[in-house]
């Protein structure tokens, strides 16, 4: 054998060697790559996924939204109403505390007329007790107005 044919097959040998490896290396980037591409369409759908479930969810708030608005506009309705009907029973109720002092009044003449006639110093209970009810009548309906 010759001397340079050794070297000619070394230098072969060893580009060869290099082409192997470098067949290795495009085996396991082509590998990666394939995952890459399979990563980036798994990638694609939960984006896709994410951007639906984002509209849903804007589509959800903008129901509870409306819901809301009409929950609102139904409360400030029922509140003017409820309003209006505590107007009106406190107007009811002074009105009524009016013909409450005017029986009471109407009684203590009565009882001061009788009285007058057996005995003229004594001063009659019945107005007093009549007061205290109606003080009591009113503070009952305030209360029961505040609960409301």
């Amino acid at each position: 054998m010759m001397p340079g044919m050794s070297f000619g097959m070394l230098v072969e040998g060893s580009v060869s060697v290099l082409l192997a490896v470098t067949i290795g290396y495009c085996v396991v980037l082509n590998s990666r790559l394939q995952r890459l591409h399979a990563d980036r369409g798994a990638l694609g759908k939960m984006v896709a996924d994410l951007v639906k479930a984002t509209d849903l969810a804007n589509a959800a708030v903008g129901e509870l939204r409306a819901t809301a608005d009409e929950a609102d506009l139904a409360l400030h309705a029922r509140l003017e109403e409820a309003e209006k009907f505590g107007i009106e029973l406190a107007n009811h109720v002074s009105a009524g505390q009016e013909v409450m002092q005017r029986i009471a009044r109407v009684i203590a003449v009565a009882q001061q007329g009788q009285r007058a006639a057996v005995e003229p110093e004594q001063v009659p209970a019945a107005p007093n007790k009549l007061q205290s009810a109606l003080q009591q009548l009113a503070a009952r309906e305030r209360i029961r107005g505040d609960a409301a």
